[in-house]
């Protein structure tokens, strides 16, 4: 099988925009697999969490830290993703955790304008070399709330952000002086797209108002040299261990591991700063 590669050109749209999209990054059948093993993974759907937005909709996700021998570590984890995480930053990238995203029909909620970065900001990180790779595992478009950027605003620099219900958004002052002058995009997605996009970019989506659900595998990385000051876990700041591109297959539909580190919305009181979903 013949892989998509991220590329000098990739690399020139992810500076100037703050995002780069990369069409059929993963194939029709890697993201199959990755679907048939959600639908079966009874450990990822009982540690998922639900955040509610303002109008009382809500969004499921299921975040953990430690990457394990499974089939969304054969994606995070993947050469293709992890030489063009190497490519942007010139040094070796840690996975900072990974999320499942469930924007049910009907019922996904809506996100708030916000920057990844001005979430884990707060998590002692002190350089916005973060970033997070979203592979579409189904179709994403404007009716089943798919992702909205700010085209550019990483160079605006991480924006104050402050809480709305149990959302952490950003300053809207800000956010609105950004709208006048910059684009915004839907980013409308077919299964096994993938967006790399900066911790600074501004982004948020609306909710999910179609018969069709919206799931998505995003992928949280930090540069591994720069670790935070506070107690964050050892993935944040620990090189990875990059698999070939053709494990995804042979793993198969292996599903999270009983290790996983979970995010648990109870017992972690800071779970907002971590959840940072584009979703």
């Amino acid at each position: 099988m013949t892989y998509k590669k991220f590329t000098q050109a990739h690399l020139k749209s992810f500076e100037k925009d703050g995002y780069v999209l990369i069409r059929e990054f993963f194939s029709p059948e890697e993201v199959a697999l990755l679907l048939e093993t959600y639908k079966n993974d009874k450990l990822i759907k009982e540690s998922a969490i639900n955040v509610d937005d303002n109008s009382g909709l809500n969004t499921k996700l299921t975040l953990w830290y430690n990457s394990g021998d499974d089939i969304y570590g054969a994606f995070s984890k993947s050469e293709r993703v992890v030489d063009g995480l190497e490519m942007i930053w010139g040094d070796k990238p840690a996975l900072y955790h990974t999320k499942f995203m469930q924007k049910e029909p009907k019922v996904g909620g809506a996100w708030e304008w916000h920057q990844d970065y001005g979430y884990w900001y707060d998590n002692g990180f002190l350089y916005p070399d973060m970033l997070s790779v979203m592979v579409a595992v189904t179709r994403a478009n404007k009716e089943n709330g798919c992702l909205q950027v700010l085209k550019g605003s990483h160079k605006i620099g991480r924006i104050n952000h402050g809480s709305t219900g149990e959302q952490v958004g950003a300053d809207m002052r800000r956010v609105n002086a950004a709208l006048k002058s910059m684009e915004l995009v839907y980013v409308e997605l077919e299964p096994g797209d993938t967006l790399f996009f900066h911790g600074n970019l501004l982004h948020k989506s609306d909710a999910n108002t179609s018969e069709h659900a919206r799931f998505s595998l995003i992928s949280a990385y930090n540069l591994a040299s720069n670790k935070s000051f506070m107690e964050e876990p050892e993935a944040s700041h620990t090189p990875i261990s990059k698999v070939g591109n053709e494990v995804i297959l042979k793993v198969g539909a292996r599903g999270v591991q009983e290790t996983a580190h979970f995010l648990n919305k109870k017992k972690d009181e800071n779970w907002k700063k971590s959840i940072v979903a584009p979703k």
